[in-house]
């Protein structure tokens, strides 16, 4: 799914969600937990949002860099790994959050708490032989 994107893809997404006050009317994410993350590059600066699936840990939200189980981490993962202060947007709510990649000992948890609600995200994992991180937001 992640490299069969035609352009603009992105952008249609976070009309839909921005329109919608969050709310997925149609396309892959309608009726899913969907957030707009925007980063601050790693390399330009320049902000970059990204529509992302989430579940929720107590009051934190989760992401998966998966990428659709490519060999590489999507740019927002290397942006907040630069720049972990962080824009989320959640339904018409926006918020500053400090992101951070879950170690070893949280990241199985969360991500198969994950992949339980959004069965794909199992089917990322065996797609790629890396290890693909689970990213933990915390409102700032």
């Amino acid at each position: 799914m992640a490299n069969a994107r035609p352009r603009g893809w992105n952008e249609s997404i976070i009309e839909q969600f921005r329109a919608n006050a969050g709310q997925m009317k149609s396309g892959p994410f309608a009726g899913r937990s969907l957030l707009l993350l925007t980063t601050k590059g790693a390399k330009t600066g320049e902000e970059r949002t990204s529509p992302l699936v989430y579940s929720r840990d107590g009051d934190r939200y989760v992401v998966i860099a998966s990428k659709g189980g490519a060999p590489t981490h999507p740019s927002w993962y290397h942006n907040l790994r630069a720049n972990p202060e962080v824009a989320v947007e959640l339904g018409p709510e926006k918020f500053r959050a400090r992101a951070h990649v879950a170690d070893d000992g949280e990241r199985r948890r969360l991500y198969d708490r994950h992949a339980e609600r959004m069965p794909a995200f199992a089917d990322y994992e065996k797609k790629t032989t890396r290890k693909i991180p689970v990213v933990v937001l915390e409102r700032i």
